[in-house]
């Protein structure tokens, strides 16, 4: 391939000022060229699966990594994760590079801002150096001041902060069934669950009056008891007749133990696989506020130190925008207070500034945070000139490193606030802070996707602060959907012009304007006019969900009407409290609503998080009539599996159905060869020397383990034997390395397979491999995955979608087409409720529901809500302004009803 447009300006020095790419066929590259410019802000676009990741962090990132680990010691190499080598020609002037790529929050409730930043190692240090404490307490060092550490966490709940009980009320919430009728909720409904009763049967407990008859010991001894008596059981009788059977002498139907009602929940929920089964028994946990910590998580010892007036666990529990003012009191009284020492007074005599710690408590009492201590903030009078000079060195750093997060929008986040609780855009904005204390220059910075997660609003923040990384001599290589953030870069990289083997190649390489004049490009209507989806008249809703007095998270009190069989799109900046509202409001209540008839992912969570309350518990009512609403299923963006083995064909279920025919072969037939044949995961067919995985790993010692294609199978994961079968002459590997549009113009008239791989292109999947490892996939796409399980259900229009962020990741073509999907769904009856921030998909819906004002505690409220141009039009919010511009396409007009027609 000829080169792409190069750079038009050189620096006169022998430095060479762009970075020049020659012969790159990482993934589905063909054999690229390409030059562009340094210290500059460089844009990789394309459609979704064009190439765009291959080139910037599979080819440019993998190569300035492998370098860099050249120069380390061969055992810290093995230390560090690394991008390995990508399959290109040369690379020339690619300066040291830093990546910062799109991830979900971690799934630990022990993660937290603090440590994700590392400003909790600062402020642990700021407390065993600088803290005050009691006249008795010998000094603690920092690892005590954590309750990730034996050293530092409360010997009670274990660093927890909350402790667990099972009570008799939540395992018998109606004590006028009988045990027979199921009256120990807690119990599992199956078979294990009439076991249990049979065994109590034949200990001699009647089973068949109501619970609340039962004496008191006997409920006891049945709930609480860890004693397993193991006994003959005489199956589905009651007590007088399993008294007649045993003096019949009447063969037991089997031997069975018993287990209490809480010992019971406690081994399920510490032991079980399933997510489903752990959820279960998560709800018949009690969580209270530990009796030792209260809450706080950490030893008395390293309680009774404080700074300011305040404990480590109040400290970390304000907003940083709080923080940062009471430590820039604290630094100044510290700093004046240690200047006046070295003139006037001997070192270590205690010290006063009354005035200003009567500001510093003014100002703490003034934050009204919830996790603000009492206001009789005061200083001990013990404060050594050492402890001073601590004081202002820790509490300047923690200013410096404060000042970014609070720029970036995230002021109203606090040092102990989870990380599974963070948004998409509330991470990555962390993560770009950080860089930003870094203050690292003359490296690339590449970037998956900053904008994601974002809303118009925070954007424009983004954009910001990513000129500020520019301007400290650095390169950013950005790889990006937004329409904003391409008309903002110097350099504009349009890869395609499809997906998978339809893309790969550069379509244009130079500024941004001149796209312009590239026909072939399907970003360039969409960044120019001329793309986009097609004028969308608001629909009449079949009826109303009402729901009231929501409380979540930042959600506090709140109403909103939710349209049936329509579109509706949730929005708001970044921490308004959109997912709080759609992915954890409304499916919880429709499910204690519709009694349970809601399909949610099945993604194992963190135990903790699992039963953290620390938000609050859920609060809230729905009215309206939901006759309609059979089905409620929501999608978020878990990955789809853990491990290689789960893949998209296996997830879709297409897998099976294409196993089947394998298995219905003449050739398989004769061998005996059932569907389990051919399957990786099964030992009678997977190749037994990679045991299916397709590689092994060769150990190198000191140097990182390195994955090689499999000597025996060469990465097909079978024997020969099982590829030895052919249907339409294509073995199972091969079908599984095919693309989904491969595959659907190959199973030509397979309905039972055509309808999984319609689903997947319809969300704009085609691009992908059958046999792609759920691992690879990205947090979108696993979504849509997701989605398109569901949507090759057979639709009877009674179902209800929630969808957090479908769009997300997603070039603006696919997005039409996805959104344009899911109007169809609308379309045959069903309800569809999304959070969206590209104004152009939220033009698109029904009805527009924008949270704010603003984010955290400033927002959590409904500002707007009606049909897109009835709230582009109130002006209101965050959102009117830039739903206006994207109404702004079409003509908005009202009609006799005010139902804002697009037209």
């Amino acid at each position: 391939m000829t080169d792409a447009a190069a750079p038009a300006l050189r620096a006169p020095s022998a430095v060479q000022a762009d970075v020049r790419v020659r012969g790159a066929r990482e993934h589905n590259l063909k054999d690229v060229n390409l030059t562009v410019p340094r210290d500059a802000t460089v844009v990789f676009t394309g459609v979704s699966g064009s190439g765009k990741s291959s080139l910037a962090f599979g080819t440019l990132y993998a190569e300035s990594q492998r370098r860099y680990l050249e120069s380390v010691a061969p055992y810290a190499r093995r230390l560090i994760d690394q991008a390995g080598v990508p399959d290109v020609d040369s690379i020339t002037g690619m300066p040291p590079a830093v990546a910062l790529q799109q991830r979900r929050g971690g799934r630990s409730a022990r993660s937290s801002v603090g440590s994700l930043t590392t400003l909790s190692s600062l402020v642990r240090m700021l407390y065993s150096r600088a803290g005050d404490y009691p006249d008795d307490q010998p000094m603690l060092y920092a690892e005590d001041f954590s309750a990730n550490t034996v050293q530092g966490a409360c010997p009670q709940c274990h660093g927890i902060g909350r402790v667990y009980e099972v009570t008799e009320q939540k395992m018998v919430p109606d004590p006028s069934l009988t045990i027979r009728q199921r009256a120990i909720a807690s119990w599992p409904a199956a078979w294990h669950g009439h076991q249990l009763r049979d065994v109590l049967v034949a200990l001699g407990y009647d089973v068949d009056i109501p619970w609340k008859r039962l004496p008191k010991k006997d409920r006891e001894w049945i709930l609480y008891t860890d004693e397993a008596p193991s006994v003959p059981v005489h199956s589905r009788l009651t007590l007088p007749e399993a008294r007649v059977a045993i003096k019949a002498g009447v063969e037991p139907s089997y031997q069975g133990t018993f287990v209490g009602a809480r010992r019971y929940v406690l081994d399920t929920f510490a032991n079980t696989k399933s997510a489903s089964m752990k959820r279960r028994v998560a709800q018949f946990l009690d969580a209270a506020p530990c009796p030792s910590c209260h809450g706080k998580r950490l030893k008395p010892e390293a309680l009774t130190v404080t700074f300011e007036g305040l404990d480590i666990a109040e400290f970390s529990g304000l907003p940083l925008r709080e923080l940062a003012s009471l430590l820039d009191l604290a630094v100044a009284d510290a700093s004046q207070q240690v200047n006046a020492a070295v003139k006037t007074e001997p070192p270590g005599e205690a010290l006063h500034a009354d005035a200003r710690r009567q500001a510093v408590q003014q100002r703490v009492a003034a934050g009204g945070s919830a996790h603000t201590a009492a206001p009789d903030v005061r200083r001990t009078p013990n404060r050594s000139v050492e402890k001073l000079a601590t004081t202002a060195r820790l509490g300047a750093e923690l200013i410096d490193r404060l000042r970014p997060v609070i720029d970036l929008g995230l002021g109203y986040l606090s040092l102990d606030r989870t990380t599974p609780t963070l948004s998409g855009g509330e991470l990555q904005r962390l993560r770009l802070a950080t860089q930003l204390t870094s203050e690292l220059f003359g490296v690339v910075y590449v970037l998956d996707e900053p904008s994601a997660g974002l809303h118009p609003q925070d954007v424009t923040a983004l954009l910001g602060i990513l000129d500020g990384l520019k301007r400290r001599g650095n390169s950013l290589f950005v790889v990006e959907h937004s329409v904003d953030v391409m008309r903002h870069a110097d350099w504009l990289v349009d890869i395609g012009p499809g997906a998978g083997e339809r893309g790969g190649r550069i379509i244009y390489s130079g500024p941004t304007d001149g796209l312009a004049d590239v026909e072939e490009s399907v970003t360039r209507g969409y960044l120019f006019g001329g793309s986009g989806l097609d004028p969308h008249s608001p629909r009449r809703p079949s009826g109303w969900i009402e729901f009231n007095g929501v409380t979540r998270n930042n959600l506090r009190d709140v109403s909103v009407s939710i349209p049936m069989g329509a579109l509706t799109a949730v929005t708001g900046v970044s921490g308004s409290g959109k997912s709080s509202l759609v992915s954890q409001a409304l499916p919880a209540l429709l499910t204690e609503r519709l009694g349970g008839a809601v399909h949610v992912d099945e993604a194992p969570e963190d135990d903790e998080l699992l039963l953290d309350d620390s938000a609050g518990r859920l609060k809230g009512a729905i009215e309206g009539d939901l006759a309609g609403v059979r089905r409620v299923v929501s999608i978020d963006q878990k990955p789809i599996g853990r491990t290689p083995r789960s893949n998209v064909a296996t997830y879709t279920g297409l897998f099976d159905h294409v196993r089947s025919r394998f298995a219905q072969t003449p050739q398989a037939r004769s061998r005996g060869y059932k569907p389990g044949r051919f399957s990786f995961n099964v030992t009678s067919g997977r190749c037994p020397t990679c045991e299916g995985e397709g590689s092994v790993m060769v150990e190198l010692l000191f140097l990182p383990s390195v994955y090689t294609e499999c000597p025996d199978c060469h990465g097909t994961r079978y024997k020969t034997s099982t590829l030895e079968i052919t249907w339409h002459d294509r073995n199972i590997a091969q079908i599984l390395a095919m693309s989904v549009e491969e595959a659907h113009a190959f199973f030509t008239g397979e309905q039972e397979i055509l309808r999984s791989l319609s689903a997947l292109i319809d969300v704009g999947l085609g691009y992908l491999r059958l046999g792609q490892p759920a691992t690879e996939l990205s947090g979108g796409e696993a979504q849509r995955v997701k989605l398109a399980s569901e949507l090759q259900r057979a639709q009877r229009g009674d179902t209800l979608y929630v969808l957090d962020e479908p769009t997300s990741g997603l070039h603006c073509a696919d997005a039409d087409r996805l959104v344009t999907h899911l109007q169809t769904l609308v379309e045959a009856g069903n309800t569809v409720v999304m959070v969206a921030l590209d104004m152009r998909v939220v033009a698109a819906a029904d009805h527009v529901i924008d949270l704010g004002p603003g984010a955290g505690e400033d927002g959590g409220t409904v500002v707007a809500s009606g049909t897109p141009a009835q709230v582009a039009e109130g002006g209101v919010g965050a959102s009117a302004k830039y739903l206006t511009v994207a109404l702004g396409l079409f003509d908005v007009r009202g009609d006799d009803q005010g139902a804002g027609v697009i037209t």
